[in-house]
């Protein structure tokens, strides 16, 4: 009979954690696209399409989508943790040398949760698993 610790407990949920860890990334980040493409939730800012801010924002629905339901998930990660570091250096790191007064800190933490994401996979509860397990 083998005890577990709460240390061992804890681990063999991580797993699932992953997968929480994802959905919930994937669920703010698509807000910021549907925010820029569809002024949803609320918004003066609706920048063009065709502008960087526009591509910007159909990836960001695209891929939060994508990664919300766990579909191609690592690349899909690898494409938006290097957008958010394009975006963290072309917009936010010039106005400041400081994340905290640029306004970049989520683009920051977007970028290194994705870079994560795109090391550990989808976790159990997504469409890549799915298909996987098939």
């Amino acid at each position: 009979m083998t005890t577990q610790t709460p240390d061992s407990r804890l681990a063999s949920r991580a797993p699932e954690m992953l997968s929480v860890l994802r959905i919930v990334s994937a669920l703010i980040f698509l807000l910021h696209g549907s925010q820029k493409l569809f002024a949803f939730p609320p918004t003066d800012q609706q920048p063009p399409l065709a502008s960087l801010m526009g591509v910007g924002g159909v990836l960001e629905l695209i891929g939060g989508l994508l990664l919300l339901a766990g579909l191609f998930t690592r690349p899909v990660a690898f494409v938006l943790s290097g957008m958010m570091a394009v975006a963290y250096w072309m917009f936010h790191a010039p106005g400041s040398l400081y994340p905290t007064l640029n306004g970049g800190d989520a683009a920051i933490l977007y970028c290194f949760v994705f870079l994560y994401i795109f090391v550990a996979g989808p976790g159990p509860w997504s469409l890549d698993a799915a298909l996987r397990r098939r």
